[in-house]
């Protein structure tokens, strides 16, 4: 037989299928129509359940919405209740329910809910292409105003660096008390946290949504797919002065201050005066310093009468107050102080600069005669 006449070789599991015109590839073998849901197996062996607390700002809310929140859960075959004496939300599968995921969704939904997302937004969760990732940033920070800055920092002026994250990531974020709520598809929750977490580290967001940006034209080129895109991106180090430039910015304070401290009748400062002489070493331990009664016995203050304390402690505030009045007084008066000008010459004084050239172009002019004179003579001799 010839190699055409051959019969093709088929794998034997495929042995016996048939080609089936009617399944084309528009057809989404994965989500579940209306009424897929009812061939499935039958219900669960057990009954799982989630509850989450809410603060007591959100109950008004919650009563308000909770009707909206019983519908959504009702075609999925999930029951939910509202606790408004321990302040609890709580989710569990019924008989009904055919998705054994749709109970971790409904998790997210309530807790979502008690972190101040609206129930319209809130719902949207139950899609299966829609994540949520709730960012604690309580802890991050210590100090609690630079904490309320770098949160700020988040949402932006007119929340502008909110919605550039948001329309870049193609994420839903809410910005709440301690916690940041992200709700959008997987890979986009990724880069939130890592924006929201480099800005609680004082990282600005402005480098990651420009990152964000030239990655977003990259991915529009195919020639790109298969590279790296390192040589694109930017670097962004932070700049460290050099000590010669710490010590000239430290030069130009100092003169400003000196100068303001000029223009204001004071003496300036001198830094021979400022800088610390370098303490010599010793085994000893220093000594004790006096204690604040000591000192008021030194100084005569502890046997004063309570109203005399006060008189002195006024008095010496008083000083204190005048003190720095006269040096802001001084720093204000600065911008008024007039520049040095040169005054144009009188006429006097133009005639007496025009004397005194013309006698230093006579003297130069008889010392040239002189030293003329002089080699001649030189010259005579020599013959």
């Amino acid at each position: 037989m010839s190699e055409s006449g051959e019969a093709p070789v088929v794998n034997k599991n495929k042995r016996h299928r048939k080609e089936k015109p009617w399944d084309t590839d528009d057809i989404d073998h994965v989500s579940l129509s209306g009424q897929s849901r009812y061939f499935m197996c039958g219900t669960f062996t057990e009954e799982s359940s989630f509850a989450t607390l809410f603060p007591k700002y959100r109950e008004k809310y919650l009563r308000e919405v909770w009707g909206a929140v019983t519908k959504a859960l009702e075609p999925h075959g999930i029951s939910c209740t509202l606790d408004l004496i321990h302040g609890s939300m709580s989710v569990r599968t019924t008989r009904k329910a055919y998705d054994p995921y749709i109970i971790l969704k409904a998790r997210d939904m309530v807790k979502l809910l008690a972190r101040g997302v609206a129930i319209g937004q809130a719902v949207k969760i139950l899609d299966d292409g829609v994540a949520c990732d709730i960012i604690k940033i309580g802890n991050i920070v210590r100090n609690n105003e630079r904490f309320v800055k770098r949160r700020q920092r988040i949402i932006g002026p007119d929340g502008s660096t909110l919605k550039a994250i948001e329309l870049l990531t193609q994420c839903y974020v809410l910005v709440q008390g301690s916690t940041v709520s992200v709700m959008g598809p997987y890979k986009g929750l990724k880069e939130v946290r890592r924006i929201i977490l480099d800005c609680m580290k004082n990282i600005h967001p402005i480098y990651r949504i420009k990152e964000l940006m030239i990655k977003r034209e990259l991915a529009k080129d195919p020639q790109l797919a298969t590279e790296s895109w390192d040589r694109f991106l930017p670097q962004f180090r932070k700049k460290h002065l050099r000590t010669s430039e710490k010590t000239a910015k430290k030069n130009e304070r100092l003169q400003e201050k000196n100068e303001s401290r000029r223009a204001a009748g004071l003496e300036p400062v001198d830094p021979a005066q400022t800088k610390t002489e370098k303490k010599v070493y010793t085994p000893f331990p220093p000594p004790q310093m006096p204690r604040k009664v000591d000192l008021q016995l030194e100084s005569g203050e502890y046997f004063l009468k309570s109203h005399e304390k006060e008189a002195r402690e006024t008095h010496r505030r008083k000083e204190k107050q005048e003190e720095v009045t006269a040096e802001r007084r001084a720093k204000r008066a600065e911008v008024f102080v007039a520049p040095s000008e040169t005054a144009a010459p009188t006429v006097d004084e133009k005639r007496r600069r025009k004397r005194e050239k013309e006698k230093e172009v006579e003297h130069g002019a008889e010392e040239e005669d002189g030293t003329k004179k002089k080699k001649k003579r030189r010259k005579t001799t020599e013959e």
